[in-house]
């Protein structure tokens, strides 16, 4: 069409036909045609050039077939939204989009064409807007896809812990945790030690439709859980969701996480770890070398721009950390533990209480169990499916016993025969010494420490004393003497060595000089 435009200035200069088709490059009969056209429709020149492309094109190309350039054009305009709805579906080719459109026009544009154009409508629907943010303004969360692990150290088992990234978009300063499940008490969970890492609290949350957060996902309005918004009320943050499949609204962490990906998982790969904490430990420390890496072509960081420009402008934390906390009634069975069905679980309770029911109540970290208001057992959590968290206290006298018998050692006898003195703790570590396996004699250190009960701690470090001078280790030897009350008695003092008289048969070193 600026060919035309061209075309109606050069005929209100009153250029001749030939003058124009010279400087147009067109032939004499296609002016005349056009030149025809636009004479004929009675507007002047001002008015004809004040027209938009589509009506002066109805003008000038007036009684042309279908096929003329310009109403294909605007054929094909009118479809490419249908081809770029239908083009994502799957099997959809763009193969199959031509064929369709030419059996409807025969007269359209060939593959070559019809592929350049699509491939262009498309870069212009794709094109990305450049969003600027404030400091504090907002904190963009989202789990990253792939997974870190670690190695239990009692199974050799390899579990997989999904890891999550939140970022705040002005200063870019970002915070990664990897966590046991992706449940949402351990996304409960990785907020409050998010902001506790950033020291503060942005004005607002900005999420994807997880299940975690968003009960309901809808453009305009989406329904988030009872549980985050009591997150958010605690916390004085106002929470926002991403469209759905719309990962551009949260542009910001999703760049976060491949940097991730680079930063932390890369360097991470080849370090075997035996715990979540362990692994958490090396993520932080990865993270805090990345912050303090500078940006390209600029001479600040992440780090810098974060506590001199946005830390300052954060929400002070609440007092204390929002906690979930989860009540559930329990009996406590005949090996005195209570089962945490989310866990599988098993948890000790005074063996007292075998048969009672009993209140449990936990949270992330904690599990705490009471029986009519009165609290009889605090644990740490533990997530170990099957498992068993027992204190000794809760144990009865036989079991407790039997417990100890199962840590008995070397060291453990030693440092109980030293309580009682140093008599009784060499005559241990003689009796240790004495058996040709050690542990052939622990049940007689355990027989003779006992006998400080049946007598007395001073009596048995009499006996012992008095019982170092023979040759034999054996509690039997200990038994004997106590019994027959010989600590009692004062033992004889070593007698004086006589000296040899002189005699001349008695040669001395002098002899053999």
């Amino acid at each position: 069409m600026q060919t035309i435009r061209l075309l109606i200035q050069m005929l209100g200069r009153q250029k001749s036909q030939r003058f124009i088709a010279a400087e147009l490059r067109l032939s004499r009969n296609t002016v005349k045609q056009y030149a025809g056209k636009l004479i004929s429709s009675g507007l002047g020149i001002d008015a004809l050039l004040g027209m938009d492309d589509a009506a002066l094109a109805s003008i000038v190309y007036a009684g042309y077939k279908t096929h003329s350039p310009v109403a294909r054009r605007l054929d094909f305009e009118q479809r490419i939204d249908y081809f770029l709805a239908e083009l994502p579906r799957r099997g959809v080719t763009r193969q199959l989009l031509w064929e369709e459109y030419k059996n409807e026009c025969p007269d359209g544009y060939e593959y070559s064409q019809f592929s350049d154009l699509l491939s262009r409508h498309a870069k212009v629907k794709d094109a990305v807007m450049h969003f600027s943010y404030q400091p504090a303004e907002v904190m963009m969360v989202d789990f990253a896809g792939d997974t870190l692990s670690y190695t239990d150290r009692e199974s050799g088992e390899v579990i997989d812990c999904p890891v999550f990234v939140a970022v705040l978009p002005y200063s870019g300063y970002s915070f990664a945790v990897a966590l046991k499940d992706a449940k949402q008490p351990s996304v409960i969970k990785a907020l409050n030690e998010c902001l506790d890492f950033f020291g503060g609290v942005p004005h607002s949350l900005k999420c994807d439709n997880m299940r975690q957060a968003v009960s309901k996902s809808c453009r305009y309005e989406p329904v988030f859980t009872e549980t985050i918004e009591q997150w958010a009320l605690h916390n004085n943050i106002a929470l926002t969701a991403a469209r759905v499949r719309k990962p551009r609204d949260k542009a910001p962490v999703e760049s976060e996480v491949r940097f991730v990906y680079q930063r932390v998982y890369a360097l991470l790969r080849k370090t075997v770890f035996f715990s979540l904490a362990e692994l958490n430990t090396h993520i932080r420390q990865q993270l805090a070398l990345y912050h303090q890496r500078p940006f390209q072509k600029k001479e600040h960081n992440r780090l810098f721009i974060f506590r001199n420009e946005e830390q300052a402008l954060l929400q002070p934390l609440p007092p204390s950390p929002f906690v979930i906390h989860h009540r559930v009634t329990a009996t406590v069975q005949k090996n005195y533990h209570i089962i945490l069905g989310e866990d599988k679980h098993q948890y000790s309770v005074p063996a007292a209480l075998i048969g009672k029911k009993v209140e449990v109540i936990y949270d992330a970290d904690t599990v705490e169990i009471y029986l009519q208001q009165t609290r009889v057992a605090i644990h740490k959590r533990s997530y170990r499916r099957l498992g068993y968290t027992t204190l000794v206290e809760h144990m009865t006298e036989e079991h407790r016993r039997y417990t100890e018998q199962k840590g008995w050692d070397e060291q453990y006898f030693l440092a109980q025969a030293a309580r009682i003195g140093t008599a009784t703790h060499q005559y241990i570590s003689r009796l240790l010494k004495s058996r040709q396996f050690v542990q052939q004699a622990y049940h007689a250190c355990l027989g003779l420490l006992r006998l400080a009960s049946t007598y007395s701690p001073q009596r048995l470090e009499k006996a012992c004393l008095r019982a170092l001078n023979g040759s034999t280790y054996s509690y039997k030897t200990i038994e004997r003497i106590l019994h027959a009350n010989l600590d009692q008695i004062e033992q004889p003092s070593e007698p004086t060595l006589f000296d040899l008289p002189v005699h001349d048969n008695l040669r001395g070193p002098e002899a053999y000089t």
